[in-house]
């Protein structure tokens, strides 16, 4: 029997996408060979890469007017591709700091162009009344889900600049309107599928843009003209992308997914709630649907809390050594009853511990 893997990324992968995977391994399309073998230049292949990215356009209802990119790296490598493709360096630009992934956005960023630092969330984001933002700021960037804290955006900012926003944890995870964003990334490790491969969808006026000293392959027009395919894409992770995207699809796409994701969300956090054993420290208005954060009572008892856990099947509860306590990430592919045999864990060890 397969673990609960609560990882933050990466991430677990539904196992019916898995189970696809190990059936074509050996042997893709009857082609003879694996798909992560096969030329990415490959009739085959392209149809493949033309099959994921239309899936992908049709469960997040992508507007004909922005392109689609398939990236290399995560998206960090976007913190820098950013305002190398969007700013010249006299710009000015705004960035919202929520946490660990905003502040690693900002620093990169920095080296670049003039950042403003708009508002800073701890354990809540700040009301947009209070932000300090700058009038002739060239986009506003925002981190969607902070993986780390547990904090999420719940509504889309109110801005006449193009947002750019990291979707990394959040994305697909329910519906958005594509349209009130100049552009969306994500890293793949979370929602999409295995590590290696960044998405990227873009607004087709802000292509074109890049400053002359931009690398070929951190120049998003470079992947605009040449189908995301100017050097060997990391083909495997691609395949992988399409069959969740698939996946999402059969399970009646990103509208049923957050039905999902909410009860999902909502029942960890009541239990939490009722708890004087555990707290929650995130402000209820703005808690991640993804990674639900917690501190037990007393520090001490978290080492026994992980190793008991794990011997119970749930694995990865450690919260990132930047926020301490525990973080149990539920993604798309957590099943219900993995979040459901956390909280009888939950419960047991509160029992006999408090």
């Amino acid at each position: 029997m397969r673990a609960f893997n609560f990882s933050a990324g990466p991430a677990m992968l539904p196992e019916a996408v898995m189970r696809k995977a190990q059936s074509e391994f050996l042997d893709w399309q009857q082609t003879g060979m694996s798909v992560m073998e096969m030329s990415h230049r490959s009739p085959e292949f392209m149809a493949l890469a033309r099959h994921v990215e239309t899936t992908l356009r049709e469960i997040m209802a992508i507007p004909d007017n922005y392109k689609v990119l398939f990236l290399h790296g995560g998206a960090s490598l976007q913190f820098a591709g950013i305002p190398l493709n969007l700013t010249q360096s006299d710009d000015v630009v705004d960035y919202v700091n929520t946490g660990v992934w905003s502040q690693k956005a900002i620093k990169e960023a920095k080296r670049y162009v003039n950042v403003n630092v708009v508002a800073t969330a701890e354990n809540t984001i700040p009301d947009q009344t209070e932000w300090q933002t700058s009038k002739d700021a060239k986009y506003l960037h925002i981190c969607q889900n902070e993986t780390i804290t547990g904090i999420e955006f719940q509504s889309v900012p109110q801005s006449d600049k193009p947002i750019i926003a990291d979707f990394s944890s959040t994305i697909l995870s329910r519906p958005i309107n594509v349209a009130d964003y100049g552009v969306i990334y994500a890293g793949a490790q979370k929602n999409i599928g295995p590590a290696g491969l960044a998405i990227l969808v873009i607004r087709d006026d802000l292509l074109g843009q890049a400053r002359s000293e931009t690398p070929n392959l951190m120049n998003w027009q470079t992947y605009s003209d040449n189908e995301s395919m100017f050097n060997t894409p990391a083909t495997f992770s691609w395949y992988l992308a399409g069959l969740v995207f698939d996946w999402i699809k059969d399970q009646g796409g990103v509208e049923a997914m957050a039905k999902i994701n909410q009860r999902k969300a909502q029942k960890l956090y009541e239990f939490i709630d009722q708890s004087t054993f555990y707290r929650n420290e995130v402000d209820p208005k703005v808690r991640s649907w993804m990674n639900v954060t917690f501190k037990l009572s007393s520090a001490d008892l978290e080492a026994a809390f992980l190793q008991q856990s794990k011997s119970a099947g749930l694995l990865s509860l450690k919260g990132h050594k930047a926020y301490g306590g525990m973080r149990a990430s539920i993604y798309n592919a957590m099943p219900e009853e993995g979040v459901d045999a956390l909280i009888d864990f939950m419960k047991v060890f509160e029992q006999k511990n408090a």
